[in-house]
């Protein structure tokens, strides 16, 4: 079935319907979230994740340091000369993993994929960039379909790179930001010949010995510009002249918060997308105090951050706002929810905390129930079609250890349900509020090590609510205005009424 596809400032007309009680009422019970075992083992631990427009999601973990515990298929083998671990190695890196059969199958990744990064092609195929060794100046590409495998292109990347940031851009090319070592960024698909363009603050933000700039936290703003974070602070970057737009001021304290102190953030949701202006909103939580690296070689072992920053980003003075977290947190995934929440989810922590953004400073964290499954260090999260989060990967370790440890290596997937809010829904057949009815439409996100890139969520809204038929309604919607605000791609849409989402449906906007 073809996907619906839309042109930007076009009108969506979508069919919502409640499902009701003969009193025309439902009571949703209060719950602080739940968990739910998918698989006990996919046999490989994953490292990185990616939901697919097919439902599907994509996982790998790395190639250096021997076999996994997934065979490949029909007597295969990887033969790779170079690799530090295993030169012929018959077991697989990565897996397809089908959300609603629960069902999951191997992948043949020939070059090295630990610590690289990635995102979804407006055409709607994975591109994975960067890693280690091997592995440190290839493409690797994934096209959706039940029976595809990888694809490497050799030299796909100017130089070589390692644990960088990608963003899609409005043009639907990818920006690869930094890497180790790497003070610069380049583009993919290539279209000019000098592809490596220097960016002086990945080297100002440079920590030496520790770094603290990796992974840098990367969003595209609604001006077209790039919010770039790294270490303790950020920059509005006009990638297209090489221009440093704006200076953000440090956030207080000065603690690192990027990778490998691990902090996370996120574009929170953008509303009012009919505004003149649209305001946009980043959140940083989590990380390392400042100097716990050092300590640590010593045998000292500080205690994680407990506090959140946020800062609009579109404000012409804008100033870092901090929040105290009920739970310190390091190591951790943040996850936009279809309803505007934010999900904070693993990291050294059993219990996820859902953040409200909407509501007052004071009233926006509430945690939730825990899992049984340390979720530690390369761990992995993504949002799925039917709201829920997908939860995989954990291994502090050098090798697969399942023996002899705190926190062995976790090779299961579970699912988290976020809390539902106790709410009393009184629906007549022919009125609904419109007010409680919300169209958003969220870019699912490549995530790995703490950061979802290229994650978005934008908030439609809806321009009218009509009765159709019994307890069945209309909505209608306007998509974004620009590829600024909504790169080209693939995109879940879901209907929000009073919190609660429904199915996602996927869509495609040009």
């Amino acid at each position: 079935m073809a996907l619906p596809s839309f042109i930007f400032s076009t009108f969506l007309l979508l069919q919502l319907l409640f499902v009701s009680l003969p009193s025309h009422r439902t009571l949703t019970s209060a719950v602080d979230g739940s968990w739910q075992i998918l698989q006990k083992s996919i046999r490989i631990s994953a490292m990185h994740m990616q939901l697919l427009r097919n439902d599907h999601v994509i996982m790998f973990d790395r190639t250096d340091f021997g076999p996994s515990n997934l065979s490949l298929p029909n007597g295969k083998c990887r033969n790779d000369p170079t690799d530090t671990a295993l030169q012929v190695d018959c077991t697989a890196h990565s897996v397809e993993y089908d959300v609603f059969a629960n069902k999951f199958r191997a992948l043949t990744v020939q070059t090295d994929v630990w610590c690289s990064s990635g995102a979804i092609m407006p055409d709607g195929n994975l591109f994975q960039t960067d890693s280690f060794n091997d592995g440190e100046r290839r493409v690797k590409v994934f096209s959706p379909c039940r029976t595809c495998d990888w694809n490497e292109i050799p030299n796909g990347l100017t130089t070589k790179r390692w644990y960088a940031s990608n963003h899609i851009l409005p043009d639907g090319r990818q920006i690869i930001i930094g890497g180790r070592g790497q003070f610069n960024y380049e583009f993919i698909p290539k279209n000019i010949v000098a592809n490596k363009i220097n960016l002086p603050f990945l080297s100002k933000t440079n920590d030496k010995g520790i770094e603290n700039n990796l992974y840098p936290f990367v969003f595209l703003n609604v001006d077209g510009n790039l919010f770039i974070f790294a270490n303790n602070r950020a920059i509005l970057f006009d990638y297209v002249n090489n221009i440093v737009v704006k200076k953000y001021p440090m956030i207080p304290g000065g603690e690192p918060r990027s990778y490998p102190s691990t902090g996370s953030a996120v574009l929170l949701p953008l509303k009012n997308l009919k505004a003149a202006a649209i305001e946009a909103e980043v959140l940083v939580c989590g990380g390392a105090p400042k100097g716990s690296y050092l300590q640590s070689l010593k045998g000292t072992f500080m205690a994680a951050l407990n506090t959140c920053a946020r800062i609009k980003i579109t404000d012409p003075n804008p100033e870092w706002i901090m929040e105290t977290m009920p739970l310190a947190r390091v190591m951790a995934d943040m996850i936009l929810l279809p309803n505007g929440n934010v999900l904070l989810i693993n990291g050294a922590v059993l219990s996820p905390v859902l953040y409200q953004p909407d509501n007052n400073i004071g009233s926006r964290f509430e945690v939730q129930n825990p899992t049984t499954i340390p979720r530690m260090y390369h761990s992995m999260v993504a949002l799925l079609r039917d709201g829920r989060v997908l939860v995989g990967g954990s291994n502090p370790h050098a090798f697969y250890n399942f023996t002899g440890v705190v926190f062995p290596t976790e090779l299961s997937l579970e699912a988290f349900s976020p809390k539902k809010y106790t709410i009393q829904v009184v629906i007549n057949s022919d009125k609904v509020d419109e007010s409680s009815v919300l169209v958003v439409m969220f870019a699912p996100a490549f995530n790995t090590h703490s950061f979802s890139m290229n994650q978005r969520l934008l908030v439609l809204g809806n321009e009218k609510v009509t009765a159709v038929g019994n307890s069945t309604y209309n909505v209608k919607a306007t998509t974004p205005r620009s590829g600024n605000v909504a790169p080209s791609g693939f995109y879940l849409l879901f209907v929000v009424h009073k919190g609660i989402p429904s199915q996602g449906i996927w869509v495609r906007l040009h």
